[in-house]
């Protein structure tokens, strides 16, 4: 059975570390916590799981400090977690199994991270993550910001699901001013980074910067095909929250040159034509997302909701809006077979009962 290495890096999370730690304490061999400079009691926090807790100066480049982190891992393997990161019983199970049946010669495991969640816990946006390296390859972390292990080799995808569980915001501006440190010191991004920085801006509401940065990711030649679509997907929010609904609709079908369409962007035609009060052609758009299998191991971001749910729940309002009730009805049902307890799902059931009440 190959050994596991757990390398975090950490700063001011004694509030949930125990949390994170609790879940891996019998599945990882050795627990390696580097501090990158805590003012609460997160090193003590660690004390009661690992003895080797180190320092490390924060240098604005969270691979530097990974890469640190895994340097000081003796076992056949090194896993990451961030400390607001978790592991559920059934995925503990499952990574169980997989350290006592992992084929030797893999050298990376990529898991699912989900990272956002519905009312009912249910996740509702995941991609793939390296997230199980062999020591003896030497993976090197990469970027300064949104670091990245390229995955190489014989790579498996399994499907345990780490959850991030974030309990406190972060400081909102840190990776935009760490992109922005690098551009004024005259370090060239790369083309990832390039694609990440364009996101920062459109988050930060600067939204004819973003357009700018990520045509200049447009045009590196070596982009990824998921950046490309989701980089798409970004351009026409932030055209949308400029009014330009012409533009925005050119940036969505320009996804479709780099692969097959995606629900995602489906999903976000159908709302531009709902908001324009073109019903038909939403319905049209949000058919096809419904039909749509989610594109698991491409390793992109995934919208869970837009394959299913969110498609059904709109096909129902524009169904409604028609006056075709019976359609709209049956479209809520099969959202409600998805999200049984949504309250959406129910209150549209209780008006469709109201409607037909009033009409016998």
């Amino acid at each position: 059975m190959p050994t596991i290495s757990l390398c975090m890096i950490v700063r001011d999370e004694e509030s949930v570390l125990g949390r994170c730690l609790d879940c891996v304490k019998n599945i990882a061999d050795e627990i390696i916590i580097v501090d990158t400079g805590s003012k609460d009691k997160t090193k003590e926090a660690a004390s009661l799981y690992t003895d080797k807790v180190y320092d490390f100066e924060w240098v604005d480049d969270f691979s530097a400090a990974r890469n640190f982190s895994f340097s000081k891992a003796k076992m056949d393997y090194i896993m990451w977690l961030d400390a607001d990161d978790v592991i559920d019983s059934e995925n503990q199970k499952k990574l169980l199994e997989l350290k006592s049946s992992l084929d030797p010669s893999t050298d990376i495991v990529m898991m699912k991270y989900n990272v956002a969640f519905d009312d009912n816990g249910n996740p509702t946006f995941s991609y793939y993550r390296e997230r199980l390296i062999k020591r003896s390859r030497n993976f090197l972390w990469k970027g300064a910001i949104h670091e990245v292990i390229t995955p190489v080799g014989n790579i498996k995808h399994s499907d345990i699901e780490i959850l991030h569980k974030k309990q406190k915001v972060n400081d909102p501006d840190r990776n935009l001013r760490i992109f922005q440190k690098l551009i004024t010191d005259g370090k060239a991004l790369d083309t990832r980074q390039k694609y990440y920085y364009a996101r920062e801006l459109y988050f930060h509401e600067k939204y004819t910067d973003a357009i700018k940065a990520f045509k200049e990711f447009f045009d590196a030649d070596d982009k990824w095909v998921e950046n490309s679509i989701n980089a798409c997907l970004d351009i026409s929010r932030c055209y949308m929250m400029l009014g330009k609904i012409s533009e925005a609709l050119k940036s969505l079908l320009q996804s479709f040159i780099y692969d097959s369409p995606r629900a995602e962007i489906c999903c976000e035609i159908g709302l531009i034509k709902m908001a324009e009060q073109k019903y038909r052609e939403a319905i049209f758009w949000y058919e096809l997302a419904a039909e749509m299998k989610q594109p698991i191991q491409n390793g992109g971001f995934l919208s869970v909701d837009c394959y299913g749910y969110i498609p059904y729940m709109q096909l129902c309002v524009c169904y409604d809006k028609l006056g075709n009730y019976q359609k709209a009805s049956e479209c809520n049902e099969r959202a409600g077979k998805i999200k049984p307890n949504d309250k959406n799902y129910l209150a549209n059931k209780k008006y469709f009962q109201q409607l037909e009440k009033s009409s016998k």
